[in-house]
This record gives structure tokens, sequence and C-alpha cells, in this order.
């Protein structure tokens, strides 16, 4: 049974993975933000093979921030946010 349901969260965290990156490719962002913002994806993704609950909560407040137009800033022309 335990199994079973840590199957059924990793095939969650897959869909809402693949939700997330379609997401980021279409927003009308400078492209140093959608750069962030896979980064910090691809960052999830590879969290999730280790800590999978964990990767979902950082997944959910990522889709949260995005929801709400919440996004990294761009760095300044020095390099730093």
């Amino acid at each position: 049974m335990e199994r079973d349901s840590q199957l059924e969260l990793y095939r969650l965290v897959a869909d809402q993975l693949k939700e997330a990156h379609a997401r980021v490719r279409t927003l009308q962002v400078p492209e140093a933000v959608r750069m962030a913002l896979s980064r910090q994806l691809l960052a999830i993704t590879a969290s999730a093979k280790h800590d999978l609950s964990g990767a979902s909560r950082r997944l959910n407040r990522l889709m949260n921030d995005l929801d709400e137009g919440r996004f990294p800033q761009e760095p300044d022309s020095y390099g730093t946010p």
C-alpha cells in the first residue's frame, strides 16, 4: 500500500513538473527571468530523486508564485539581482 502511494506521488510530481516547464516556456518575461525559473525547475527535478515530498512542496510554492505573478528579479548589468 505504501508503495502505491509513493508511485502515485511520483506520477503527480512528474505531471506537475511537465506543466510547470510548459508554463515557464510560454511566460512573457525577460530571458534572464525565464532562465532563473528553469534553473529552479531543474533543481526541483533533481531533488525529487532524493526527497520526493520536499520536491513536491517546492514545486507547489513555485507554481503558486507563478499563479500570483511573482518571478525572480532580473539581474542588473553587474550580474547581481
